[in-house]
């Protein structure tokens, strides 16, 4: 137990369960939550990073942190108009800052991140996740973006009829797309 004499003895900030001054209780358990590894990860891309003050390339950014698989596409990407920052399309050579919301549509979806850190190289996944807050949707269900057509594995090759049954089904679905099955799909 403690008495009033030790806590009037202890010195400025301590308390009596001896936490003492630092970090609040809440950083601690963060620090104590993130992997040596991945911690050590942060440090060596956040020294690759920009200096204070100084910007990352957007293209360069969603490449970094994972969003596209190269720099390339994610310049094609931002050409195409698929990239905002803050509501805006932008080039390839925009500065990206950090608060700023990137909007990236790719692959059948959309990616909506804020900028949390600015990194230049491109880091592995854990890293980059703690590079931006991610408010995308949730993906689709995997069944219901299975293509059409897809036959089992191990079933050999398909046979002139199973051929014309899958492009009557991709023309169906083509169809179906476009507006409507107003008709029978046309004839080849």
């Amino acid at each position: 137990m403690v008495s009033e004499d030790d806590i009037d003895r202890a010195p400025a900030g301590d308390t009596a369960d001896g936490a003492g001054s630092g970090p609040p209780p809440a950083a601690r358990a963060a620090e104590a939550a993130v992997d040596p590894k991945v911690a050590a990860a942060i440090a060596a891309a956040e020294a690759a990073g920009p200096a204070s003050g100084e910007t990352v390339r957007i293209d360069s950014w969603i490449w970094a942190v994972r969003l596209v698989k190269t720099r390339s596409v994610g310049a094609t990407a931002c050409r195409g108009g698929h990239v905002r920052v803050n509501g805006e399309r932008v080039k390839p050579a925009h500065s990206v800052r950090v608060g700023d919301e990137v909007r990236l549509r790719h692959e059948g979806r959309e990616r909506i991140v804020v900028v949390k850190r600015l990194i230049r190289k491109r880091v592995g996944a854990p890293v980059a996740a703690q590079c931006y807050v991610d408010n995308s949707p949730p993906p689709p269900p995997r069944e219901a973006v299975a293509p059409i057509g897809v036959r089992d594995r191990g079933t050999g090759r398909p046979t002139k009829r199973d051929r014309r049954e899958l492009e009557r089904l991709r023309d169906l679905e083509r169809l179906r797309d476009a507006g409507g099955l107003g008709g029978r799909p046309r004839e080849r």
